[in-house]
């Protein structure tokens, strides 16, 4: 357990919880923590799907700036290659993963939630990459998730300007799959991916790779690894029982292997 992130465990759910008070700066010992996390949560036979929660008050504001003020160029070159890969550690976990968003999610704080499957917004919330303000641009995967998940344009506006938006117009971007009242977010969180508890974990570890991964190639390259990644369930005990249930017209009982 790291001192400002910690993964609790409970009915198959995992939560990697921020807990740097005020407001969950993401410094470098928060970042390591972070990816210690969702190294833990990626290899847990406990963990079949994933929430990423800050609170009940705020989810991330983004990096520790007091860092960034002394930090020079030849540091910088060794320390953002860090900072990304601790993100994508979040994203690479191969399971459902939901961010469950109060308060502020900006800077590294949105690129975080970026890093999920989904992202649960409180009704109150301001998300936003505001670096540009700082002479900056986001550097742990903002201007790449956010160009895929909203388009180019969109990402454009929000990186350019550095404006926040909140959960109606983040909801109409594509930049929130759900909005609820504040009291109500991890709950919806878990309500999202409870379903994917007692599902076919290969399966899902599987479709995931094929999305994610097929996004960054050609379509005759997705295809190829789609149609590859297919091939295999057929090795796993979840699509026998799966195919069996259905001739036999059943509720299929997955293992997760």
């Amino acid at each position: 357990m790291g001192e400002f992130v910690k993964l609790e465990i409970g009915d198959g759910i995992g939560t990697i919880r921020l807990g740097r008070p005020p407001m969950n700066a993401l410094n470098t010992q928060v970042q390591e923590e972070l990816r210690e996390a969702a190294q833990e949560a990626a290899g847990s036979e406990e963990v079949r799907a994933v929430i990423v929660y800050g609170g009940e008050k705020v989810f991330a504001a983004g990096a520790d700036i007091t860092e960034f003020t002394k930090t020079t160029f030849q540091e910088m070159t060794v320390r953002a290659a860090a900072l990304s890969s601790a993100f994508d550690a979040v994203a690479r976990i191969p399971k459902p993963v939901v961010a469950a968003i109060t308060g502020y999610a900006l800077g590294g704080g949105c690129e975080l939630a970026l890093a999920c499957d989904w992202r649960v917004v409180a009704e109150d919330a301001k998300l936003g990459q505001p670096e540009i303000k700082l002479g900056i641009i986001p550097g742990a995967g903002g201007t790449q998730r956010l160009a895929r998940l909203v388009g180019p344009a969109r990402a454009k506006d929000l990186v350019f300007s550095g404006r926040m938006v909140d959960a109606a117009e983040a909801l109409s971007i594509g930049l929130a799959d759900r909005v609820v009242p504040a009291a109500d977010v991890y709950a919806a969180a878990v309500e999202l991916v409870k379903p994917y508890v007692t599902g076919p974990a290969m399966a899902l570890r599987a479709a995931k790779q094929a999305i994610d991964g097929g996004l960054s190639m050609d379509l005759a390259s997705g295809l190829a690894l789609e149609s590859h990644l297919f091939a295999g369930l057929f090795a796993t005990d979840d699509r026998l029982e799966g195919t069996t249930a259905f001739v036999e017209k059943r509720k299929p009982k997955f293992t997760g292997r």
